[in-house]
């Protein structure tokens, strides 16, 4: 017999209610956060049959976001990761969604650039472009190991303008490959984030005197590929050395936002909200250890300044989801590392059942073992 948690009857649960998420119709607001897990294709950087399965296993979420694709050659900045920018990649995508679909899911697919965050072992030994010539001081991972960044060039006008056409092309591949929408990730430590940033953006154009440029300026070119609101945006303003480095200190890390950069994301967040976008994805701050719940005032915050709808992120689970659901914070919330081990998540929710943990080992790379092989609750 199933004990349940008191509170987890399926009925009562906000996380389990349907939501539009823009045109996005959910039967649920347990969305699947896009997890990196090197398992493309080598050296073609396709989705596999691999990736049908495991995304198929977990159709069972209101929302996949499936993990960053890079949306082009130059974006690219980690080995293993699937890119959508050849016919190839868009054929084994295919794959993916038509399985999913057939499932009775809904998957987006969110579009990546390293930019700065990369190495020249990526790009044939041409060092990486970013906002300016500022080293972000990060680890890039390569299939030799973990590289130390390089200063990048300060990208051109040009490449800019290609840039933010390679986002555009990569939206309407994506749509073509069967998804349902996009998701522009502007968050971490990457190429939108880094023009976000006033301590790696020292341009003196209008990219630098209006750091937020290059993300609205993709962000039309990416929703253009669309009927109505099918594009989604994640942010990630809290972002510190925790996140990249959990339990490191650096007084001087370059991402960690102050007052004056949180009121730039306040004023993105503003014009973002005049888009045709179907949701925000807000990723609040490291969590301070085990058992800590996400502050919500961070993402009340963003709440009052974007008038659509708000995917939470990091550090909820069940009933830290339905209270900022049920506080009408967020529209739905969205699960990352509970999703890798716990195909079954959303019944696991429903039915208040332990969530399993995650085999580190496995996390990145590999094959089936720790992609497809967790196995759905069978009783304890």
């Amino acid at each position: 017999m199933i004990r349940h948690d008191e509170g987890s009857e399926p009925g009562g649960q906000p996380l389990l209610r349907p939501v539009a998420l823009g045109d996005l119709e959910l039967p649920n607001r347990v969305v699947m956060a896009p997890l990196t897990r090197a398992r493309a294709s080598v050296p073609g950087l396709e989705p596999t049959d691999l990736h049908a399965v495991h995304y198929g296993q977990r159709a069972t979420a209101g929302l996949i976001v499936a993990e960053g694709a890079w949306v082009g050659e130059g974006a690219i900045g980690f080995p293993g990761v699937p890119g959508i920018y050849r016919e190839r990649q868009v054929e084994g995508w295919r794959r993916v969604t038509g399985l999913v679909h057939a499932l009775g899911g809904r998957i987006v697919l969110q579009l990546w650039h390293a930019g700065a965050h990369s190495h020249p072992v990526h790009r044939g030994g041409a060092r990486p472009a970013g906002p300016s010539a500022v080293d972000p001081g990060e680890v890039c991972w390569t299939a030799a190991g973990p590289r130390a960044t390089v200063t990048p060039r300060e990208m051109s006008r040009a490449e800019i303008e290609e840039t933010v056409a390679g986002y555009g092309a990569a939206s309407a591949r994506a749509r073509r490959a069967g998804f349902d929408g996009v998701e522009v990730a502007a968050n971490g430590t990457f190429l939108i984030a880094q023009f976000l940033n006033p301590r790696l953006n020292r341009r003196a154009d209008g990219y630098g005197a209006d750091r937020g440029r290059l993300l609205l300026e993709v962000v039309d070119a990416v929703a253009a590929e669309w009927d109505g609101r099918r594009a989604g945006v994640r942010l990630s303003p809290y972002w510190t050395v925790r996140d990249t480095s959990p339990g490191a200190r650096r007084a001087d890390y370059p991402y960690t936002a102050g007052e004056a950069a949180l009121a730039a994301y306040d004023a993105v967040v503003a014009e973002l909200s005049t888009r045709p976008l179907a949701y925000l994805h807000l990723r609040g701050r490291a969590l301070p250890g085990p058992g800590a719940v996400p502050d919500f005032d961070e993402f009340a915050r963003y709440r009052k300044l974007f008038g659509g709808a708000l995917v939470a992120n990091h550090g909820f689970g069940r009933e830290s989801g339905n209270a900022v659901v049920e506080a009408g914070i967020a529209d739905a919330v969205s699960f990352g590392r509970p999703f890798i081990a716990n195909p079954d998540l959303v019944a696991r929710f429903a039915l208040g059942l332990a969530v399993a943990g995650v085999d580190e080992s496995t996390r990145y790379g590999g094959g089936a073992r720790g992609y497809v092989d967790y196995p759905v609750w069978a009783g304890s």
